[in-house]
């Protein structure tokens, strides 16, 4: 008797621990109710029923901010920087909901938008190439070589130009190689190789700067618009009347290289590239992630644009142009060139 009354008894207790308890967790989940998990994007707001601070209290009180106040970790996804005791600011944001947000931007719209417009510049240039071939001068070569450009000037557009080069070619790995290039190397190898080429992108960054700096001292007052640039806009260089239309030392198009992808286009860059690398002298900026992350876009966006025109400019100046090249060869160009392409500088030339 005794033992089925202990039995009954402690049922009892059991029985009514686990009611006190489910009690308390019901009025304790209406007193504070659990802000929803955030969405797999990161960038999901709390509904406005959910208290900015989860340990609000019923009454509508809130926590008081203290140093070591555990809220910190109660709203981790969000962007403010919170309270720390190490000088690193950044370490006071748990989760960073912009960082995704950045994430999204770069391999999203930069990587799609900007491999299209890079295909569409290729295969179009390709097209261009296969169908009408290079254009040919309209006469044969006189064997008279007029001067274009000095050693000093050949010496910085190659700079410029192989820099360049390098700084793309590097740049496009390090966006697009592990979609082609890690499957084929390996994770650890691609690893490796990556490393090689953010060194190299590092450290051609501002060879490519100074060049662009010098170049523009030497050509600014040749690309200012003047004389003929008019008509050369209006027929589009001579592509609806296939004749060439009058231009001075640099024809229209090449001025609009000059001014917006070469000088402003390759100073954004620059600019953008000292921020990624934490080198932008007299200015004090803190390299925070936001600040990174803003820098990365622009100059993946600029980076891109600018490849895609150089295309272009560098079809016309070798096989997409007779005589072209020659002047940044050997600085002197052929006469019938110069009076085809470049008319109003031949008859100033030759006054």
């Amino acid at each position: 008797m005794k033992r089925s009354f202990s039995k009954v008894l402690g049922a009892l207790v059991v029985t009514l621990g686990l009611s006190l308890t489910l009690v308390s967790g019901m009025t304790f989940a209406e007193r504070a109710p659990m802000a929803p998990l955030p969405s797999p994007s990161g960038v999901d707001i709390p509904p406005s029923s959910v208290p900015a601070n989860p340990n609000a209290l019923a009454s509508g009180t809130q926590a008081q901010s203290q140093p070591a106040n555990p809220s910190i970790f109660t709203t981790a996804n969000s962007d403010p920087y919170n309270y720390v005791s190490i000088p690193d600011k950044e370490s006071s944001v748990l989760i960073q909901r912009s960082g995704q947000e950045w994430r999204l931007i770069r391999n999203g719209v930069i990587t799609v938008y900007g491999g299209w417009l890079l295909a569409i510049a290729f295969f179009g240039i390709a097209g261009v190439f296969i169908i009408k071939g290079p254009i040919k001068l309209h006469a044969p070569l006189s064997g008279q070589k007029i001067k274009r450009f000095n050693g000093f000037e050949r010496f910085t557009h190659w700079v410029m130009a192989i820099s360049f080069l390098v700084l793309a070619t590097t740049g496009l790995l390090i966006l697009y190689g592990k979609y082609f290039a890690m499957p084929l190397m390996g994770g650890s190898a691609y690893g490796s190789f990556l490393m090689v080429c953010k060194n190299v992108h590092n450290y051609c960054g501002p060879l490519f700067t100074l060049s662009i700096i010098i170049f523009f001292l030497l050509f600014a007052t040749r690309n200012i618009p003047g004389e003929g640039d008019l008509n050369w806009l209006m027929s589009f260089g001579g592509l609806l009347s296939g004749k060439h239309p009058p231009a001075g030392f640099f024809n229209f198009g090449e001025k609009i290289w000059f001014w917006f992808g070469m000088t402003f286009l390759g100073l954004v860059i620059s600019g953008s590239g000292f921020v990624l690398d934490m080198i932008v002298p007299i200015m004090s900026i803190e390299y925070t992630r936001g600040t990174m992350q803003i820098a990365n876009i622009i100059h993946s966006s600029a980076a891109i644009l600018m490849t895609a025109m150089a295309m272009g400019h560098i079809y016309i100046g070798t096989i997409g142009s007779q005589g072209s090249i020659d002047g940044m060869k050997t600085g002197y160009v052929d006469a019938t060139w110069a009076k085809e392409h470049h008319e109003l500088w031949y008859n100033k030339v030759n006054k």
